[in-house]
């Protein structure tokens, strides 16, 4: 019997991650990532525009972007694991430019809320999808590395937010920083079509319509009355309406999901020890992180008397821990394992919010940026193993989904810290901060703030490195194993 020899071609080498390639991600995360504090920087200007909003439409032209990313980040991520990475990230720059785009051109205060939207949508599709494609284009032993470069532009991303929004405020117009975002977005998009390689994608990934419209809807009821927490009041019919609503909502996606044969995400995964811990640091360290950006320009406009563009640039000293740090915490993770590097960066980060809330009117700016340094080491230390936890204990084909999660814990953490630092701030000071005789009473009310999230982030850390002991990895990861297998 005659044995045919079947000719087989070359084999395809796996897409790997070039250095083009992770520039171009990193850029599509601090873009991204920066309009989430830029605008914070024009709400005076807005407020004095030819939109004439009220304080209402104020408020919702800086939140709609946060409550639609935090809310879309899961559903974003499962959608770019079943039908490509790369599409997710292309899709997602168009809707940043077409949102960019609608604010630029708003006539009405609901165009520009419906704008930022959009941008919020985008930004949804932006952030999973580029950590996926570093998670599936990086070999596992340089992954840590990886993902510490991604925790920098994500860093650095806030930062660059705040000086470019300072510059737009001192400089340029609000629609200036909207309409930047379009070539910005175009060029990005061009970026990623030539430089990022396609990663597989799984057409048999969970998407789950009705499991993804509860989620989405949880998050947004519960990251809604976080937001509107410290302008209602915690008590109020809207605030507790909300938190009902969100509750009520996550209920009957955990149902759900319990029965489903492909949920978009398990809720056992949650049975994973180190999961919970990565998923509960990330949020902590983001909810110290943004509890600063939120008084920070405050503090640098009305106490230290800086114009925006000064106060953009004054918060740069946080660049250099970001920037410097993170590798040296991925090399220290890849030694001794996560706990070290987490318990010691979330622990900078309560210090240097403690030290923070000392400064006055008279403290020297050279001062006040040490302080600011010691929070950046913390931030750089801890990020890169916390990112890892959660990406580590999902699956690979889940990377998507692991994104969104790791992103929609920075989201809700940050929220959280702009809430309780705002009012705390409130509820120790009714006066007006522009007054010189009353910005000794308002660097007092801001250093209550910011004693008090420190205690709550101190609180949160050591919960957090109790959740690394050994003996409990993998579970979660078992578990969503065992709910496909059964599928």
């Amino acid at each position: 019997m005659l044995r045919h020899a079947v000719t087989q071609g070359p084999a395809v080498p796996a897409p790997t991650l070039t250095r083009p390639a992770l520039l171009v991600l990193c850029a599509c995360v601090l873009v991204a990532q920066g309009m989430v504090a830029a605008v914070n920087l024009l709400i005076p200007q807005l407020a004095a525009s030819e939109l004439h909003p009220d304080p209402g439409e104020l408020l919702w032209s800086v939140d709609a972007y946060v409550i639609v990313f935090a809310a879309l980040l899961i559903p974003a991520g499962a959608l770019g694991d079943r039908y490509g990475r790369k599409g997710a990230l292309l899709a997602g720059l168009g809707l940043f430019a077409a949102g960019g785009t609608a604010s630029a051109l708003a006539e009405a205060p609901a165009v520009l809320i419906a704008g930022r939207g959009v941008c919020g949508a985008g930004a949804a599709l932006i952030m999973p999808a580029t950590m996926s494609v570093l998670i599936h284009l990086t070999p596992p032993e340089r992954r840590s590395r990886a993902l510490a470069t991604w925790t920098l532009s994500a860093g650095l991303g806030g930062l660059a937010g705040n000086v470019g929004g300072g510059l737009a405020g001192e400089y340029l117009t609000w629609r200036a920083l909207f309409w930047a975002v379009v070539p910005l977005g175009a060029l990005l998009a061009l970026a990623v079509a030539r430089a990022v390689p396609r990663t597989p994608s799984r057409p048999t990934a969970a998407v789950d319509p009705l499991g993804a419209a509860l989620l989405a809807g949880a998050l947004l009821a519960v990251v809604y009355g976080i937001i509107e927490g410290p302008a209602y009041g915690w008590a109020s019919v809207q605030v507790l309406t909300a938190f009902g609503l969100g509750a009520g909502l996550l209920a009957a996606f955990t149902g759900h999901a319990l029965r489903a044969a492909r949920p978009l995400l398990d809720p056992r995964i949650f049975g994973s020890r180190r999961l919970r811990a990565g998923t509960l640091g990330i949020g902590t360290a983001f909810f110290g992180l943004f509890a600063l950006f939120f008084v920070n320009a405050q503090y640098l406009q009305y106490a230290k008397g800086f114009s925006p563009a000064q106060t953009g640039f004054a918060i740069v000293p946080l660049t250099v821990g970001m920037a410097l740090v993170p590798r040296f915490g991925a090399r220290l993770q890849e030694r001794i394992g996560p706990r070290l590097p987490v318990g010691a960066g979330l622990g900078l980060i309560g210090a240097g919010l403690l030290l923070v809330s000392t400064a006055d009117a008279g403290t020297p700016y050279p001062v006040y940026a040490l302080y600011l340094l010691v929070l950046s080491v913390g931030t750089g230390l801890c990020a890169p193993s916390l990112t890892l936890t959660v990406v580590a204990e999902l699956p690979s084909h889940q990377a998507g989904l692991g994104s969104g999660l790791n992103t929609a814990a920075r989201e809700i953490g940050a929220a959280l810290g702009v809430a309780v630092v705002g009012t705390v701030l409130a509820s120790r000071f009714h006066g007006n901060p522009q007054d010189p005789a009353q910005v000794a009473a308002f660097t007092d009310a801001m250093g209550a703030a910011l004693r008090t999230v420190a205690v709550v982030l101190l609180c949160a850390s050591a919960a957090v490195v109790t959740g690394y002991r050994a003996g409990r990895r993998g579970r979660g990861r078992d578990a969503v194993a065992a709910a496909e297998g059964a599928s």
